[in-house]
């Protein structure tokens, strides 16, 4: 073998080495190759998915919640959001919006309903966490048989304080926060 080729191969090899490494710490696996569900603070434990779901994907989201004013309050219109792989904000995924619904760039999405929200404010200063109980999903792609959605660790997005200007404005909220999606165990 001449050396050209060596040199070749061993930079694959390494390009392999790196590119495996950086997968663990952007998708945080734990050793077993399985993403660990999130720490819940005491208070949340509603949050906690019921035994037999186990987390199959984990995203970080950064975006917008869209309120609308009354004219006496300011109601929750949905998220604008992002989907990303890694916690810096790389490697779009898929979008949330109204729905709520969850949709990948490869076509899967699930959809929960309002209704199935189970809240915790851990951060007066951020939306609430909550545990969403899927009520669809289709495929092909990882949203296709989840089961059950958290959303932790979030960062602004509450409602205006000031009162509206006129009825139907629209206020658009940044917001980050982190999805983890479960299925059911094998």
């Amino acid at each position: 073998m001449n050396i050209m080729k060596i040199k070749q191969i061993i930079g694959s090899a390494m390009l392999v080495v790196i590119a495996l490494g950086h997968a663990s710490v952007t998708f945080a696996l734990s050793a077993d190759g399985e993403i660990p569900a999130p720490a819940l603070p005491a208070g949340c434990e509603q949050l906690t998915v019921p035994a037999g779901n186990v987390v199959a994907f984990q995203v970080y989201a950064v975006g917008v919640q869209v309120y609308r004013w009354n004219g006496s309050s300011w109601g929750f219109v949905g998220p604008e959001a992002n989907l990303f792989a890694s916690p810096n904000y790389r490697g779009l995924i898929g979008t949330h919006y109204g729905g709520p619904t969850w949709e990948s760039n490869t076509g899967s999405l699930v959809i929960s309903s309002a209704t199935t929200a189970v809240p915790c404010t851990p951060d007066a200063t951020a939306i609430p966490w909550l545990r969403l109980t899927a009520v669809s999903s289709s495929g092909p792609g990882v949203f296709d048989g989840v089961t059950y959605i958290q959303r932790v660790n979030t960062v602004g997005g509450i409602r205006p304080a000031a009162d509206g200007e006129v009825v139907g404005q629209e206020a658009k909220i940044p917001y980050t926060t982190e999805y983890y999606f479960y299925k059911q165990a094998n």
